[in-house]
């Protein structure tokens, strides 16, 4: 039976290349049968690779509500854009009998820089636009998180003014607030790094600020109640409980680490922890939220060896020059008899299992092909897709290949990734901090038997933190990898260059989490 759609609007701005908005989209309120509530009326992002992926991306669902289901003739696409002959999607679906497809779909996503007013004006236009076509409207997204994680504020130190009077990203929630006051939306979920909770501008928590500016948010923005304006109120509340607790906006009060979101702990295959934020408007408050259920709680978390099932195996490369594998096996034998050397008498496990390996030379380093192996996680991301898409190695300087090889085998002997510490010394890197211990774990393997780590942007910088746990394959993750990690479909294809998709990969929300928390907001809303 077909789903009908509509009824309630979203608003997805910071929505990078749309993991938020995917999981509200694909949202039914019956696994087989049922409606989907959500529709994206519109979603902002500034960057213009993730914004390509973004409209494309509209422009699928769009498809699929016109079509019933995904047309033949879309897989064809992506297979001509796995084989490298597609034309890019503006061009190919922009003209012939999709382009007033298109056309709506440019019109829903849109490259807008919020926190600049004409890029404002751009957005709220399109709000009142399609307002009236919802009976309500949601407000979903991420503000940049570098202001608020660790990392991003240990780099921002030494900034004259940082400590004083922040960076400008430290107020970007503040795009949330103006549309709040102006439409009224039903609910807002904000997400954001664990590092918002303890962040300070001028020695004040950012944090409660942010609270109390988006619990009313016209007082915030110092507006008197004007005529046609808003001076409604919200009520922020945790999106899960734990079980014996009830939902309400004391338990945050109280310890706003309720917030926090365990991604791994509701079937995503990272260890990802987020902050997430819901408000409900003051006049759609009643008794049942308390005890509405949260997010599914799994039973078994997933591996990371179950998520990237099915995705064909590959080597990596030499860095900065044309690949060859016969220098790649060189450079691999003579890596592996160096680490030997550099090891000696210690860690017998690990040396033993690198004196067996055989570089994997004969794989190839990118394949749109699919393996044997399979998972129901994986299963359920690649659906009726038949190419791999965005499934391509980086190629790494022959010392990292040496380091990413002893990894990956002290991962299998001894059950975790090694620490800077652990390291033999003659293969450490020459970094002024590596004996500092702030970046004990800079090489480290995913272990294929327990989630991930965070799957993060760095991702773009390099694949240190992400290392495969298969030594003859040496080699960081890929785009796909990633992608699969964060939960998104395999028929999701992330444009832009390579470093750009890793970035749009590592800035999303989960769409598995997100459609759960469509689910806990369908739930509050149907009431």
């Amino acid at each position: 039976m077909s789903a009908t759609r509509k009824s309630i609007g979203v608003i997805d701005i910071f929505a990078g290349p749309g993991g938020l908005g995917e999981g509200f989209s694909s949202f039914r309120t019956d696994k087989d049968a049922g409606t989907y509530p959500f529709e994206l009326a519109v979603s902002a992002e500034m960057e213009k690779s993730a914004h390509s992926t973004l409209r494309l991306r509209a422009f699928y669902r769009l498809l699929v509500r016109k079509e019933g289901g995904v047309p033949q003739a879309y897989y064809d696409y992506l297979a001509e854009v796995a084989k490298g002959d597609a034309s890019p999607p503006a061009i190919h679906f922009g003209v012939g009998p999709w382009q007033d497809l298109w056309k709506e779909a440019e019109e829903e996503a849109l490259n807008l820089t919020l926190g600049e007013e004409k890029d404002n004006q751009l957005l709220f236009d399109r709000i009142s636009k399609v307002r009236d076509n919802y009976d309500e409207m949601i407000l979903i997204g991420g503000p940049p998180c570098q202001a608020y994680s660790l990392v991003g504020r240990s780099r921002q130190m030494n900034v004259d003014g940082f400590l004083t009077k922040g960076d400008k990203k430290h107020f970007l929630y503040k795009q949330y607030l103006r549309i709040l006051a102006d439409f009224s939306p039903a609910i807002f979920i904000m997400e954001n790094v664990k590092g918002i909770l303890t962040s300070k501008v001028g020695n004040k928590e950012m944090f409660s600020a942010i609270m109390r500016d988006l619990s009313n948010p016209a007082a915030a923005l110092q507006r008197s109640k004007q005529e046609g304006k808003s001076d409604r109120k919200y009520v922020l509340l945790p999106i899960h409980v734990g079980e014996g607790q009830e939902r309400s906006s004391e338990l945050v009060a109280k310890d706003p680490s309720a917030f926090i979101i365990r991604c791994e702990d509701h079937g995503a295959a990272q260890a990802r922890h987020r902050v997430i934020i819901m408000g409900v408007r003051e006049d759609l408050m009643h008794a049942g939220i308390a005890t509405l259920p949260g997010l599914d709680v799994v039973k078994e978390r997933v591996s990371v060896e179950n998520a990237l099932a099915g995705l064909p195996k590959l080597r990596s490369g030499l860095s900065r020059q044309i690949d060859d594998e016969e220098k790649w096996r060189k450079a691999m034998l003579s890596e592996r008899d160096r680490v030997i050397r550099a090891l000696g008498s210690s860690l017998p496990d690990v040396a033993e299992r690198l004196k067996k390996l055989s570089p994997a030379h004969t794989l190839g380093r990118r394949s749109t092909e699919y393996g044997n192996t399979s998972s129901e996680y994986a299963d359920r991301l690649r659906g009726k897709q038949t190419v791999v898409l965005n499934h391509e190695t980086r190629g790494h300087m022959q010392s990292d290949l040496g380091r990413y090889m002893f990894c990956a085998a002290y991962a299998k002997a001894m059950h975790c990734s090694p620490s800077s510490s652990e390291f033999p010394k003659k293969l450490a890197p020459e970094h002024e901090n590596w004996d500092s211990g702030a970046f004990a774990d800079r090489f480290r393997v995913q272990i294929q038997g327990r989630p991930s780590n965070t799957v993060t942007s760095h991702l773009s910088k390099d694949g240190h933190a992400f290392i495969h746990w298969d030594y003859r394959q040496c080699r960081s993750l890929t785009v796909r990898e990633a992608a699969r990690l964060q939960s998104f479909p395999d028929d999701y294809l992330f444009l832009g260059n390579r470093t750009q998709q890793y970035v749009q990969v590592g800035n999303a929300v989960p769409p598995l989490v997100a459609r759960q928390i469509a689910k806990v907001v369908w739930s509050i809303l149907r009431k």
